[in-house]
């Protein structure tokens, strides 16, 4: 998971502090693994190092300031261009796809055209595996074979999801 990325979609629609984030990125990706309050802070601070975040705002109340944190016009340019930029294909993809499925929804941006893109770069991944299979000798070709197969589940998981993008859309507005 592109743990960066996905805080700075998160952060997009609206300044928040790291305690919304992190409820945020559970809530959407966090099946089972929910993101630790020390990696979302130290995320944050390195992407408010890298200009990518500033601090919106500082809140004082029972215990420590709480910092709220917006996303800059890098950030987005950020975000768009790890939304736009297909995934290497390989096996064990489905968090990464999904999370910036979710968050082109929540931002507005053409998901569709995302998975088109994704569903391009696994097909072309598929050609050289077939090609490379045909060459291999038996190990080789079961290992070619174990990847296509795991990138053919990939491509029904993209068909699905492009079918079902306006019911997501609707299910995961705020």
């Amino acid at each position: 998971m592109n743990i960066p990325g996905t805080l700075l979609g998160l952060l997009e629609p609206r300044p928040r502090h790291g305690y919304d984030l992190k409820r945020a990125y559970d809530g959407y990706f966090g099946q089972g693994r929910p993101l630790p309050y020390g990696q979302v802070y130290a995320t944050l601070g390195r992407l408010e190092r890298d200009g990518l975040v500033t601090v919106a705002g500082l809140e004082s109340g029972a215990g420590p300031e709480r910092k709220r944190y917006a996303i800059t016009s890098s950030g987005v340019s950020t975000v768009e261009t790890w939304l736009a930029t297909p995934e290497q294909p390989e096996p064990h993809l489905q968090t990464v796809l999904f999370a910036k499925v979710v968050l082109a929804l929540l931002s507005g941006r053409p998901a569709e055209e995302y998975l088109d893109a994704q569903r391009a770069a696994h097909l072309r991944r598929m050609r050289e595996l077939t090609t490379f299979r045909r060459e291999a000798d038996l190990s080789g070709s079961l290992v070619a074979d174990y990847a296509l197969f795991h990138l053919e589940a990939d491509l029904r998981w993209l068909d699905l999801a492009v079918a079902r993008l306006d019911r997501l859309a609707k299910e995961i507005q705020p």
